[in-house]
């Protein structure tokens, strides 16, 4: 059995306002600071035990049902394996 480190990224799907991203633009612009298109997300880690295949398959249903919303949010993640101490 493995251990594995999940990064899933949640972010907004383009068609949605982001009034978070719009106070972040504005703040930055106040501070003379220019960015456009400025959008904000989750970033989440978790760590799985288990072989690779049953864990990608559990990371895509906690992914897409318990983190995010798929009606207004796109989900991605990257799975990697960590190494066992003293191996």
């Amino acid at each position: 059995m493995s251990t594995f480190k999940a990064k899933i990224y949640v972010t907004l799907k383009p068609s949605i306002l982001d009034p978070q991203g719009r106070t972040v633009e504005r703040a930055l612009s106040h501070l003379g600071q220019q960015a456009s298109g400025v959008r904000v997300g989750k970033y989440i880690e978790l760590n799985m035990e288990g072989e690779r295949a049953e864990v990608e398959g559990r990371l895509s249903e906690i992914a897409t049902t318990v983190l995010s919303n798929p009606v207004m949010e796109n989900v991605r993640w990257e799975l990697t394996e960590l190494e066992v101490a003293g191996a």
